[in-house]
């Protein structure tokens, strides 16, 4: 049922657009690129190049963002038993706002080397601070990983702050990115990070067993046969490896790493079994539903897709932590 809502909401978002194509002629023009299919749709050319050049890449570039995000945020909640952790815990979202911050200012605005620069900022920041975590807290210390993922984060932030009070004139480049948007999403995008997202997403299904047994406590785990360090590392590598493949092409996207996995927990189980894939299908359509609300709610202008998101997501944040404290016995 999980995967047909994804559909559905795929053909809805591709439909639903300012050209005004109706239903059946966007059917039509899917239909028609179908493989080892021999169908021709009867749209013009422009109704055609409309679906399958402009909405269709958008579409599908925001579920693998959605699905990445997701992901990470569940990996991350599971790898340091932290409900309220998500993919920029530690430290992504400061190193690869880093990375573009400095690709705009030193090219006067071009975009050209900005995903790629967003990329090895990211995974740059996350390296350090395994590394950080790992040297002044043990590798088994989760967290030490998660206080070295705010210093980091931190110290990136402060040289970004300090590059934009140099280079004023670039702060709208800048801060367009960091709000998030799809708005410029090709197929060329699409192909660029899908081979990072596929090899994540295995990678992550592939220990939603281990994650867990990491739920039972790091000596447990570790009595039952489990190298908690070996998983936690692979874990954490795997998502960074899909969250910064994610934010290089779409900016800071907030909130999905903890609504949707939580979301998800709610409505079945706390198994990883189930939540990880069920997290990245309901990650893929969540953001997919978010960016449709962010180019249709002020059309012609677009809302920054990140806005979307935080306006979402602050609410449920709070209430997780309303639910949590209620747990506890605190209210």
């Amino acid at each position: 049922m999980t995967g047909l809502g994804l559909v559905i909401v795929v053909f809805v978002s591709t439909a639903i657009g300012p050209a005004g194509l109706s239903l059946s002629t966007v059917a039509g023009i899917l239909y028609s690129h179908v493989p080892f299919i021999d169908y021709h749709s009867n749209a013009s050319a422009i109704n055609q190049a409309i679906v399958w050049d402009i909405r269709l890449p958008r579409v599908i570039l925001g579920g693998i963002v959605g699905a990445m995000l997701a992901a990470g945020g569940a990996s991350y909640q599971g790898v340091f038993r932290n409900a309220l952790a998500d993919p920029y815990l530690l430290g992504i979202a400061a190193g690869a706002g880093l990375g573009a911050t400095i690709v705009i200012v030193a090219s006067s605005g071009s975009t050209t080397w900005l995903p790629a620069a967003a990329f090895i900022g990211g995974a740059a920041a996350v390296t350090l601070t395994y590394l950080v975590g790992a040297k002044f807290g043990g590798r088994s210390s989760g967290t030490s990983v998660v206080l070295a993922g705010v210093a980091v984060a931190a110290l990136f932030t402060a040289v970004q702050t300090s590059l934009l009070q140099q280079h004023a004139p670039d702060l709208q480049s800048v801060y367009s990115w960091i709000l998030g948007s799809l708005a410029a999403a090709t197929w060329s995008n699409v192909w660029l990070i899908l081979p990072y997202a596929i090899v994540s997403a295995v990678v992550l299904l592939m220990h939603r067993r281990l994650l867990d047994v990491l739920r039972l406590g790091e000596e447990e785990a570790a009595s039952l046969g489990v190298n908690t360090r070996r998983v936690r590392l692979v874990v954490v590598a795997a998502a960074t490896l899909g969250t910064a493949a994610a934010v290089s092409v779409s900016g800071l996207i907030g909130f999905v790493g903890i609504i949707v996995p939580h979301m998800v927990r709610l409505t079945t189980n706390a198994s990883y079994r189930v939540v990880m894939p069920v997290s990245i299908v309901g990650g893929a359509a969540f953001l997919i539903l978010a960016d449709l609300a962010a180019h249709t709610i002020e059309s012609p202008a677009e809302v920054p897709l990140g806005v979307v998101t935080a306006l979402v997501g602050a609410p449920f944040f709070i209430f997780v932590l309303r639910s949590r404290r209620a747990q506890r016995g605190v209210l």
